[in-house]
């Protein structure tokens, strides 16, 4: 049986003081903060953090040009470390596996670009000047705009 020898309703800590006024306590970086609710480090997009591993913000590189497919799911395990978007942008999205592979897709709602394959031919700089050892066989696929 516990007995109650001291109230101690009277006694404040420092602790209590510091959560009641919230001392250190900022807003929230919202610019650049993903799921983690880390923002970006400012000094690492200017290449002058000398944190390193240590910095409590995130460090982002490189121009990423495509979504994270993973990502996109949910599945993305690499982070800030993914060399591609965690970004939801349509101009960005990954190329339709089923338009590319078939020439079809059968979802309405597909977010994924659905590019039209002949616009992946790319021009052969030798045929362009007038003339192309490889002719019919060449892999730019230029063998239809010959004279027959």
């Amino acid at each position: 049986m516990q007995e109650l020898i001291a109230s101690v309703d009277h006694i404040t800590f420092d602790l209590e003081l510091a959560v009641e006024q919230q001392l250190g306590a900022q807003p929230l970086p919202f610019p650049g903060m993903d799921k983690s609710g880390a923002a970006v480090c400012e000094f690492f997009l200017k290449a002058a953090c000398g944190k390193g591993g240590m910095c409590p913000f995130r460090h982002i590189s490189g121009e990423k040009t495509v979504v994270c497919k993973h990502w996109l799911r949910g599945l993305c395990k690499k982070g800030d470390q993914c060399e591609f978007l965690h970004e939801y942008d349509m101009t960005k999205m990954p190329e339709c596996y089923f338009y590319s592979k078939f020439g079809e897709c059968s979802n309405k709602e597909c977010p994924f670009l659905h590019i039209d394959p002949e616009s992946k031919i790319k021009d052969c700089p030798w045929y362009d000047r007038g003339f192309c050892k490889h002719d019919r066989e060449s892999p730019h696929g230029y063998g239809a705009y010959h004279m027959e």
